[in-house]
């Protein structure tokens, strides 16, 4: 079963919480120059290029000895970046950066159309510890007003909402943007009488334009939606379902507020703030990662078999964007 080798070599998961990572971080002597330093940066913002990569090579150095980490039908090699881009990824500072490769389209979008799910859900507590286990209130403290994918990604996404949200306007439709922040990527000048919007950030979400009402939570230390059962029509949640630390418990949450029919979409990229992403997530690639995410509806119940659509506009050339979606199941007549 896929699930047997993509766990097979669990204890991979915690080799960067163990080992000692390198951070990029800019050089006290000159303004411009960047050194490494064996110390995160005070703020601790994110796990910048050189941190990554040096982490990665060194711990796929170590699985390359040991069992695969991936099934077979999902060999993919692992991207190291030239030096050159590295430096420029590490220069913008301002976006989280890639974990690993992008895998085939076809493997994105048909892994979910071929799934079978163990029986019991195959993640265990570890592989939902995160390198930086400080409170998130703490790490999201300061608005940090940035995209975390890249225009390309953010347009493929905001055409996919506007083929799939009800239209503008239209009455009674409630949503739910969790983990938002300043921008939702929705299509432009889409309203509705209730867009509620739930984050970290309360600076952030003021900003949202999008939003008519937001909510301050910490999903991992409180995953109870402070909303009422059969809600929204939709929800939607954008390059943040890899930070969930209680996923199942969120995901039943979010079809007991969902209405019967209503639409659940998660999206995300190879970007992430590394230091505060689950170790499951860090350890394995894009195509895993709609099985993960396409495991949280499925063992969460109560959902129709997920799907996922690769809406990368750029395969291998822009950042990636892959969506996970499905419904709340409707009543039976």
């Amino acid at each position: 079963m896929a699930v047997a080798s993509l766990l097979a070599s669990r204890s991979s998961s915690s080799l960067l919480r163990n080992r000692r990572v390198s951070y990029l971080t800019p050089s006290c002597a000159t303004s411009s120059r960047l050194q490494l330093s064996s110390a995160p940066p005070p703020d601790a913002t994110h796990f910048t290029s050189a941190g990554v990569f040096i982490a990665l090579s060194s711990s796929l150095q170590h699985l390359g000895r040991s069992k695969p980490l991936v099934p077979s039908f999902l060999r993919r090699r692992f991207l190291v970046f030239p030096a050159a881009f590295v430096g420029l990824l590490a220069a913008g500072m301002g976006s989280p950066v890639p974990v690993l490769a992008k895998a085939k389209t076809s493997e994105a979008e048909e892994i979910l159309r071929t799934v079978q799910w163990p029986e019991q859900f195959p993640f265990k507590t570890e592989d939902f510890q995160r390198y930086d286990e400080s409170p998130d209130t703490d790490f999201y403290s300061a608005p940090r007003f940035v995209t975390h994918i890249d225009d390309y990604a953010i347009n493929a996404l905001t055409k996919y909402y506007a083929s799939v949200f009800p239209a503008s306007n239209s009455p009674g439709v409630v949503i739910l943007d969790m983990c938002s922040s300043w921008i939702s990527h929705y299509p432009k000048g889409y309203k509705q009488e209730k867009i509620v919007g739930m984050g970290l950030n309360a600076d952030e979400l003021k900003r949202n334009p999008v939003l008519t009402e937001y909510v301050v939570q910490d999903l991992n230390t409180n995953p109870v939606l402070p909303f009422q059962d059969n809600t929204f029509d939709v929800i939607t949640n954008v390059v943040s379902v890899d930070y969930l630390t209680k996923p199942l418990e969120v995901f039943r949450e979010m079809n007991r507020v969902l209405k019967p029919g209503g639409l659940a979409v998660m999206s995300f990229s190879n970007r992430c703030f590394f230091t505060k992403a689950i170790s499951i997530w860090t350890s394995t690639g894009d195509t895993d990662h709609v099985w993960i995410v396409g495991s949280y509806f499925h063992y969460a119940k109560g959902f129709e078999p997920p799907q996922a659509v690769d809406i990368s506009p750029n395969p291998g050339r822009t950042d990636p964007i892959y969506v996970v979606f499905s419904r709340k199941l409707r009543a039976e007549a």
